[in-house]
This record gives structure tokens, C-alpha cells and sequence, in this order.
């Protein structure tokens, strides 16, 4: 039996988070180890408890879920978060993704979109509700092209690679399509993330879907006409 994906939940309302604990105690695999008011108190835990996945709402008092993630990502680069909120037109959705949260899920969601959020966060896999995939993309696409000599400098394999990456592929998918090992997959990404100047898998499935090697529908396993 595979071990247990141990959660922060950090959420100003207590009724939301004893929602979200009850309804997460239905999940065998799933475990929430600390609860959280505020986004200060959220990077106290954080370093304390060292979870799997922090789920993290943005509007908080004393400080809020961006800076929240920022502080956490600084700290721990490798930390996976998925923002739990209930705004779609806050300007801290584009903040939280270019802060370094790997998921975007609304709190309106079916409860199994959460459980499959929180495995496709903990694996390193983008997540992100349609809703909000939309408003990051006609974000980018206002945004100067300041990433474009460094776009040019990315080989065919990695484009390769950046293509999978937006359908939501994770790396063993990915060496599996490509029918190389996991590690090649995982030099690959570095490298498209590096070149690119993006911290994570999914600000570089936006720019695919942005810069047109991949369709939106495409990127959300839709199938086009």
C-alpha cells in the first residue's frame, strides 16, 4: 500500500477547513496534519511539518496566500502547493501561479476534482480548473514576449517535451511516449524551465498553450473538431 499524501490546509474560515478535513477523511490515501488561519502561520507549519501538499486559500489576514507561497517556495523550491479559492477575478491568480503554486482549484469544485488535484500536485503536475487556466492565458498573452531569444534556444526535443507537458503528461508518461528513461525526461524539463525563466510545470504549459504548440482544448483533453 503506497504511503499516505500528507496536507496543510490553510484557510482564514474554520467552517471551510472542517469541510474540507471531513471531507478528505473519506480518502484512504489522504492525510491532514495541520490546519492553518493565515498565510504567517501557514510558512511556520510549513517548516515545522514538512507536508506532501499545502493546500492554500489566497485572501487571508496577516498574510495572505501569495506571499504565503512566495516564502514558502523560496525556502522550500520544492514544496507543492495547490490554491484553494473562491475567486476567479482576483488579480492573485496570475500572482499565485508566477509565485510558484502548481495548482489552481476552486472551492466550488466536486470533491473529486479536489482528491485528483491533490494527486496530480503531489506528483509535480499542473492542475488548474479550465475557469482559471483561461483567465492565466489572456493574462500571458497581454504580457510582453520578453522569454522569446530564450524560446529559440529550446531543441526539438524539448519542444517535444513542452508539448506533453501541456496535456499533463508526468515525466514517466513522457519517457514512456518518448521511449526514453525518466531521468532524460527529467533533464529535459530543467532545462525548458531554465531556459524558458519559469519555475514550474505549469507557467510552462501555459506558455505552450500561448506561443501555439499546443491548443487550449488540446491542453485540456478535449477533443477539437
Amino acid at each position: 500500500m503506497s504511503s499516505e499524501i500528507r496536507l496543510l490546509l490553510v484557510d482564514d474560515h474554520i467552517v471551510v477547513r472542517k469541510g474540507i478535513i471531513a471531507m478528505l477523511e473519506t480518502e484512504p490515501d489522504l492525510s491532514v496534519i495541520g490546519e492553518c488561519s493565515n498565510g504567517q502561520e501557514a510558512i511556520e507549519a510549513y517548516a515545522l511539518l514538512k507536508p506532501d501538499v499545502v493546500l492554500m486559500d489566497l485572501v487571508m489576514p496577516v498574510l495572505d496566500g501569495v506571499e504565503a507561497i512566495r516564502a514558502i517556495k523560496k525556502s522550500s523550491p520544492k514544496a507543492r502547493i495547490l490554491v484553494l479559492t473562491s475567486f476567479t477575478s482576483d488579480e492573485r491568480v496570475f500572482a499565485a501561479i508566477e509565485a510558484g503554486a502548481t495548482g489552481y482549484l476552486l472551492k466550488d469544485s466536486d470533491p473529486e476534482d479536489l482528491v485528483k488535484s491533490i494527486h496530480q500536485v503531489y506528483k509535480g503536475e499542473s492542475s488548474l480548473h479550465p475557469m482559471i487556466a483561461r483567465k492565466l492565458l489572456n493574462e500571458l498573452t497581454q504580457q510582453s514576449s520578453k522569454k522569446k531569444s530564450s524560446e529559440e534556444d529550446l531543441t526539438d526535443r524539448e519542444i517535444e517535451v513542452l508539448k506533453y507537458i501541456a496535456r499533463g503528461l508526468s515525466n514517466q508518461e513522457i519517457a514512456e511516449q518518448m521511449v526514453v528513461s525518466k531521468p532524460t525526461v527529467h533533464t529535459h524539463v530543467s532545462n525548458i524551465l531554465s531556459k524558458l525563466q519559469l519555475s514550474n510545470r505549469t507557467q510552462a504549459a501555459l506558455f505552450a498553450i500561448r506561443e501555439g504548440y499546443i491548443t487550449f482544448s488540446s491542453a485540456l483533453g478535449e477533443s477539437e473538431e
